[in-house]
């Protein structure tokens, strides 16, 4: 990923391990969803939906922008394409939670090995008509 400044242009390195490190903890998530639910953000209005010290709010700000996830634009932060793509990603991970319980009895019909393969699509497609991306993963 490439950001210009005005006077010069650098390239952000990120890794998989640094994006996640990223939004690693709740205060640093809050922030980051806010940016993605309001794509367009001023500073100002963001630190007050924040609530967080100054400095937690520019050493997390400084951490997602430096993680190529949020650039600045026009004087409004914003999700880069990178940022989006791990926003929708963290969505999943939040649909999986709300249905630990029955990823837990999934994963426990399987570890006993006596479920066939098919029997347990059929058990999944039970446990969770309504959410074909959870289903679409635990079928690969």
């Amino acid at each position: 990923m490439t950001t210009s400044g005005a006077h010069h242009t650098t390239t952000v390195i990120t890794t998989t391990a640094r994006v996640l490190d990223a939004i690693a903890n709740d205060k640093s998530m809050e922030l980051f969803k806010l940016i993605a639910a309001r794509n367009g953000i001023g500073s100002k209005s963001l630190k007050d939906q924040a609530r967080l010290t100054r400095k937690q709010y520019y050493s997390r700000l400084a951490t997602l922008v430096g993680a190529g996830l949020v650039v600045k634009r026009s004087g409004e932060y914003m999700l880069t394409s990178l940022g989006r793509v791990t926003y929708n990603m963290q969505a999943t991970v939040d649909v999986a939670l709300a249905n630990f319980w029955k990823l837990r009895a999934i994963d426990s019909l399987d570890a006993s090995g006596e479920i066939a393969a098919e029997e347990e699509k059929r058990l999944i497609d039970a446990l969770l008509p309504d959410n074909q991306q959870l289903r679409s993963i635990l079928a690969k």
